[in-house]
């Protein structure tokens, strides 16, 4: 029997399949696990193209997001909006009445 190792980006085929695994990506709070789900979305939609809209260097863009890189924080910015994300805010709380 020959196994094969899961590939997340093989699944990751529309917008809202992205969105919802970067957000429970999130929601586990571990940063380093966080750039390589980001990762996982740029290889399923294609590097070179999220390079190019992201105005980032391919390698480097490889590198920030590794897991084992430390990308700024503008770098992630740009490769959300280039999958076409943006970032969005909520209270942890959402029971909490507004100030």
């Amino acid at each position: 029997m020959t196994t094969t190792k899961w590939d997340a980006s093989e699944y990751l085929d529309s917008s809202e399949m992205i969105c919802e695994y970067l957000k429970a990506t999130l929601e586990e709070g571990d940063t380093d696990l966080l750039m390589v789900a980001i990762g996982n979305v740029a290889k399923a939609k294609g590097m070179t193209e999220i390079a190019q809209k992201a105005d980032l260097n391919r390698q480097n863009l490889y590198k920030a997001l590794s897991g084992n890189g430390a990308p700024k924080f503008d770098t992630v910015v740009k490769v959300l909006q280039a999958f076409g994300l943006k970032l969005t805010l909520a209270t942890a709380d959402e029971t909490l009445p507004a100030s």
